[in-house]
């Protein structure tokens, strides 16, 4: 328990501290962020604050995770392993997207066919990592089983089919967090809580699993302790990244640090076989991803708009609501989803344990 919270505090600092010197080196190297032309109006404002902040939040939690390692002595596992470089990877595509737009001066970077391209790759490595590395008892970092808390056996996919399910999860997720990226510290503070409940969940499946008291209710899951570390680091990186990055924001995130943070938390559901349950605690990703394919789906077919703008949290700005006000009641719904996903996990712990 101590490295989890060596993790988080180190982290915190290293954000907090690093964050204004890539705001100054952004800021003379004039990697100043465009803004899209049909978004509401308030936002040009924002001209030329810089980007790729994301920088600061990876390398933020790889220090929290090896320092807390070289203080406790604890060996680094698998599963956080293979989570960091789905993190990393990411964030190198969204960085190259961020770089591609910086140098072009326009809010494109990437196209759609290269970004795909690149968390394709990234998740694929990772899904086939993912099957391997197995510990002791036979666990290895992933299952090819579909899950809720645990792992669903009738939706067991074989190890093709995984790779594919792993794919469409860090798709979804990383896509979900870059477009809740778009009002300022929404992001960075969602997912902090994100990764609050992920390093209580770790926690809880480290107390009661198998390996350490074969009773009814425990996990069957690999490092779930090593894998809250990572996520105790990820909600201290984001903690110290909103300091500089909440309204008025003095530097964004870009693509790489919601990639990274998408990834992150994808990677995070896969190894302690909370996938269904992400959708729940991540309610807010959810609610913004959904928003632009209903957009997108109802405008083709009817030509007309649900939203005066997605993602959905433009919708409430150009209804004339102050962007902090969307941005506090955003967060609010986000501690409400993370509230009710942990619930979710206690009482199905509960249950297991007081099954005969």
């Amino acid at each position: 328990m101590r490295g989890v919270f060596i993790a988080a505090g180190v982290a915190l600092a290293v954000s907090i501290l690093a964050t204004p010197y890539l705001i100054r080196f952004f800021a003379r190297q004039g990697f100043g962020q465009e803004i899209r032309a049909e978004g509401p109006s308030s936002h040009q404002a924002k001209r030329g604050t810089p980007t790729m902040g994301g920088v600061a939040i990876v390398v933020a939690i790889w220090v929290g995770y090896v320092v807390s390692h070289m203080l406790t002595g604890e060996p680094m596992t698998p599963s956080a392993l293979l989570v960091l470089f789905l993190t990393t990877a990411l964030g190198v595509v969204g960085f190259l997207d961020d770089y591609i737009k910086l140098r072009q001066a326009r809010n494109l970077g990437l196209n759609k066919t290269g970004k795909l391209v690149g968390q394709v790759l990234v998740a694929t490595v990772f899904a086939i990592l993912a099957l391997r590395f197995a510990n002791s008892d036979g666990l290895t970092p992933a299952s090819e089983s579909l899950s809720f808390v645990r792992d669903i056996t009738v939706l067991s996919f074989g190890a093709v089919g995984f790779v594919v399910l792993a794919n469409l999860i860090v798709a979804t997720w990383s896509n979900a967090v870059n477009m809740t990226d778009g009002l300022d510290g929404l992001a960075a503070g969602t997912a902090a809580m994100v990764f609050a409940t992920y390093t209580i969940i770790g926690f809880w499946q480290f107390r009661n699993n198998c390996v350490i008291a074969a009773a009814a209710g425990c996990y069957q899951v690999p490092d779930p302790l090593d894998v809250a570390l990572v996520a105790a680091a990820a909600m201290g990186g984001c903690i110290g990244f909103l300091w500089w990055n909440a309204a008025p924001a003095r530097i964004f995130m870009g693509d790489t640090g919601s990639l990274a943070l998408g990834g992150l938390v994808a990677g995070l559901s896969i190894v302690t076989r909370t996938e269904l349950l992400l959708v729940v605690i991540g309610g807010v990703f959810v609610v913004e991803v959904l928003s632009v394919a209903v957009q997108i789906a109802v405008f083709r077919t009817t030509r007309r708009r649900v939203f005066r703008m997605a993602p959905f949290h433009h919708h409430f700005e150009l209804a004339g609501w102050a962007e902090t006000t969307v941005i506090i009641r955003f967060w609010l719904l986000a501690a409400m989803c993370a509230a009710l996903g942990l619930g979710l996990f206690y009482q199905e712990w509960l249950t297991a344990a007081a099954a005969p």
